[in-house]
């Protein structure tokens, strides 16, 4: 009986080994239309199983060559912002005209008010979120009105500037520096919100994904495909992050928080696997990267905030210029929390009002205690 047995293994052994072996999955870069075995050599593309590439940087093309990717609307108001910055920190040293930051941030006159040095049909204000548009005119009046004493030293209800070795930093009569909170908040209001909020909306993400907008005038890209490219010019990364990192807005700080929460590949990967997707109709993986940019967007400003938490905790009392300038963006990004959408936000609303009514009214009655009350009620939740 037993050798009954061997026989006939031996005898099944010789006969497999008769087949072919390779990888036979024709999704596979390397399937063998020979092969009539499987024998686990397949391999894939980046996608895994899906039966395209992904790039390796922010770089996508129709079947003919043509480049389908498109945000200079974005980068202008990037760029806007970048200038408008460069006057709001002039405060420390003259004063700034309130009129001249209204006119750059609508864009009057397609120059900002003839106060930017590129003209452009974009603007940031009609891009802000619209219930929080008010809220910033009113610290850009605050950083006018702060920047008639920039010869002042500033104190516990009087304007002014603090320095610290070669840095100078100009505080309302509160002790809140409204160029951070302009500078950080638009980067939530304007740059975050238009990204995963509006963009990556039903309405504009489920765009048209069947024809080029407009081919004779070099628009090869679908609405959906430009819809995310959109989303990720509001990222203001380069096309081969993080190999190259900005020096400004969301880029510069997704890669500080890199080496914690591996923000520079979950962000990148995702909106190179999104795209991707989109372009070869995946709307199954177009929606996993989706959901993943944004929950990465929102653990990056969450964790931002309690980075310059911890900085302003070594330097309350000792270093107030350094400590203010910290709390301030500590603010900002606190507050750009309520930006992520509502479906993936990890804060009810009722609780970030409650992370933001920690923060005084005056700066200036801060204590370590009250900045480890907020650093613990946003870890909390990330």
């Amino acid at each position: 009986m037993n050798k009954k047995v061997f026989v006939f293994t031996l005898a099944a052994t010789m006969m497999f080994a008769c087949k072919k072996e390779g990888c036979i999955d024709e999704l596979a870069t390397n399937y063998s239309s020979e092969a009539e075995k499987d024998d686990g050599s397949c391999k894939y593309d980046e996608q895994g199983e899906d039966g395209y590439t992904v790039p390796t940087t922010y770089a996508f093309v129709d079947e003919n060559g043509n480049s389908t990717v498109s945000y200079s609307g974005q980068t202008d108001r990037l760029n806007q912002l970048e200038e408008m910055v460069v006057l709001m920190k002039s405060g420390t040293g003259a004063t700034v005209s309130e009129q001249a930051l209204i006119d750059m941030y609508a864009n009057t006159g397609d120059n900002g008010g003839g106060n930017f040095s590129f003209s452009s049909t974009k603007q940031l204000e009609n891009k802000t979120f619209t219930n929080d548009v008010q809220m910033f005119k009113d610290w850009m009046s605050d950083l006018a009105t702060a920047s008639n004493d920039y010869m002042e030293t500033a104190a516990s209800g009087q304007a002014g500037v603090l320095t610290s070795g070669t840095s100078s930093y100009l505080f309302d009569e509160n002790g809140y520096e409204p160029v951070q909170l302009i500078e950080k908040g638009l980067m939530g209001a304007t740059f975050m919100h238009q990204a995963v909020n509006v963009y990556f909306g039903d309405s504009k993400i489920n765009a048209d994904n069947t024809e080029a907008e407009d081919p004779t005038n070099g628009d090869y890209y679908t609405a959906m495909e430009h819809h995310f490219d959109e989303a990720f010019g509001y990222f203001g990364v380069d096309v081969d992050f993080p190999n190259t990192v900005p020096g400004s807005f969301w880029g510069k700080y997704c890669d500080k928080q890199d080496a914690d929460i591996n923000s520079n590949s979950v962000m990148m990967d995702n909106f190179l696997k999104g795209r991707a997707a989109i372009s070869n109709d995946d709307m199954t993986s177009r929606d996993a990267a989706i959901e993943e940019i944004r929950l990465m967007w929102e653990e990056i400003t969450a964790r931002q905030a309690v980075t310059y938490l911890n900085s302003a905790k070594g330097q309350l009392g000792t270093d107030n210029a350094k400590a203010f300038h910290a709390l301030s963006e500590a603010y900002a990004f606190a507050w750009n929390i309520r930006y992520a959408p509502l479906e993936t936000r990890r804060v009810s609303q009722t609780d970030h009002a409650l992370i933001m009514a920690m923060f005084p009214a005056n700066m200036w009655d801060i204590t370590v205690a009250d900045i480890n009350g907020i650093i613990a009620a946003i870890e909390a939740n990330y």
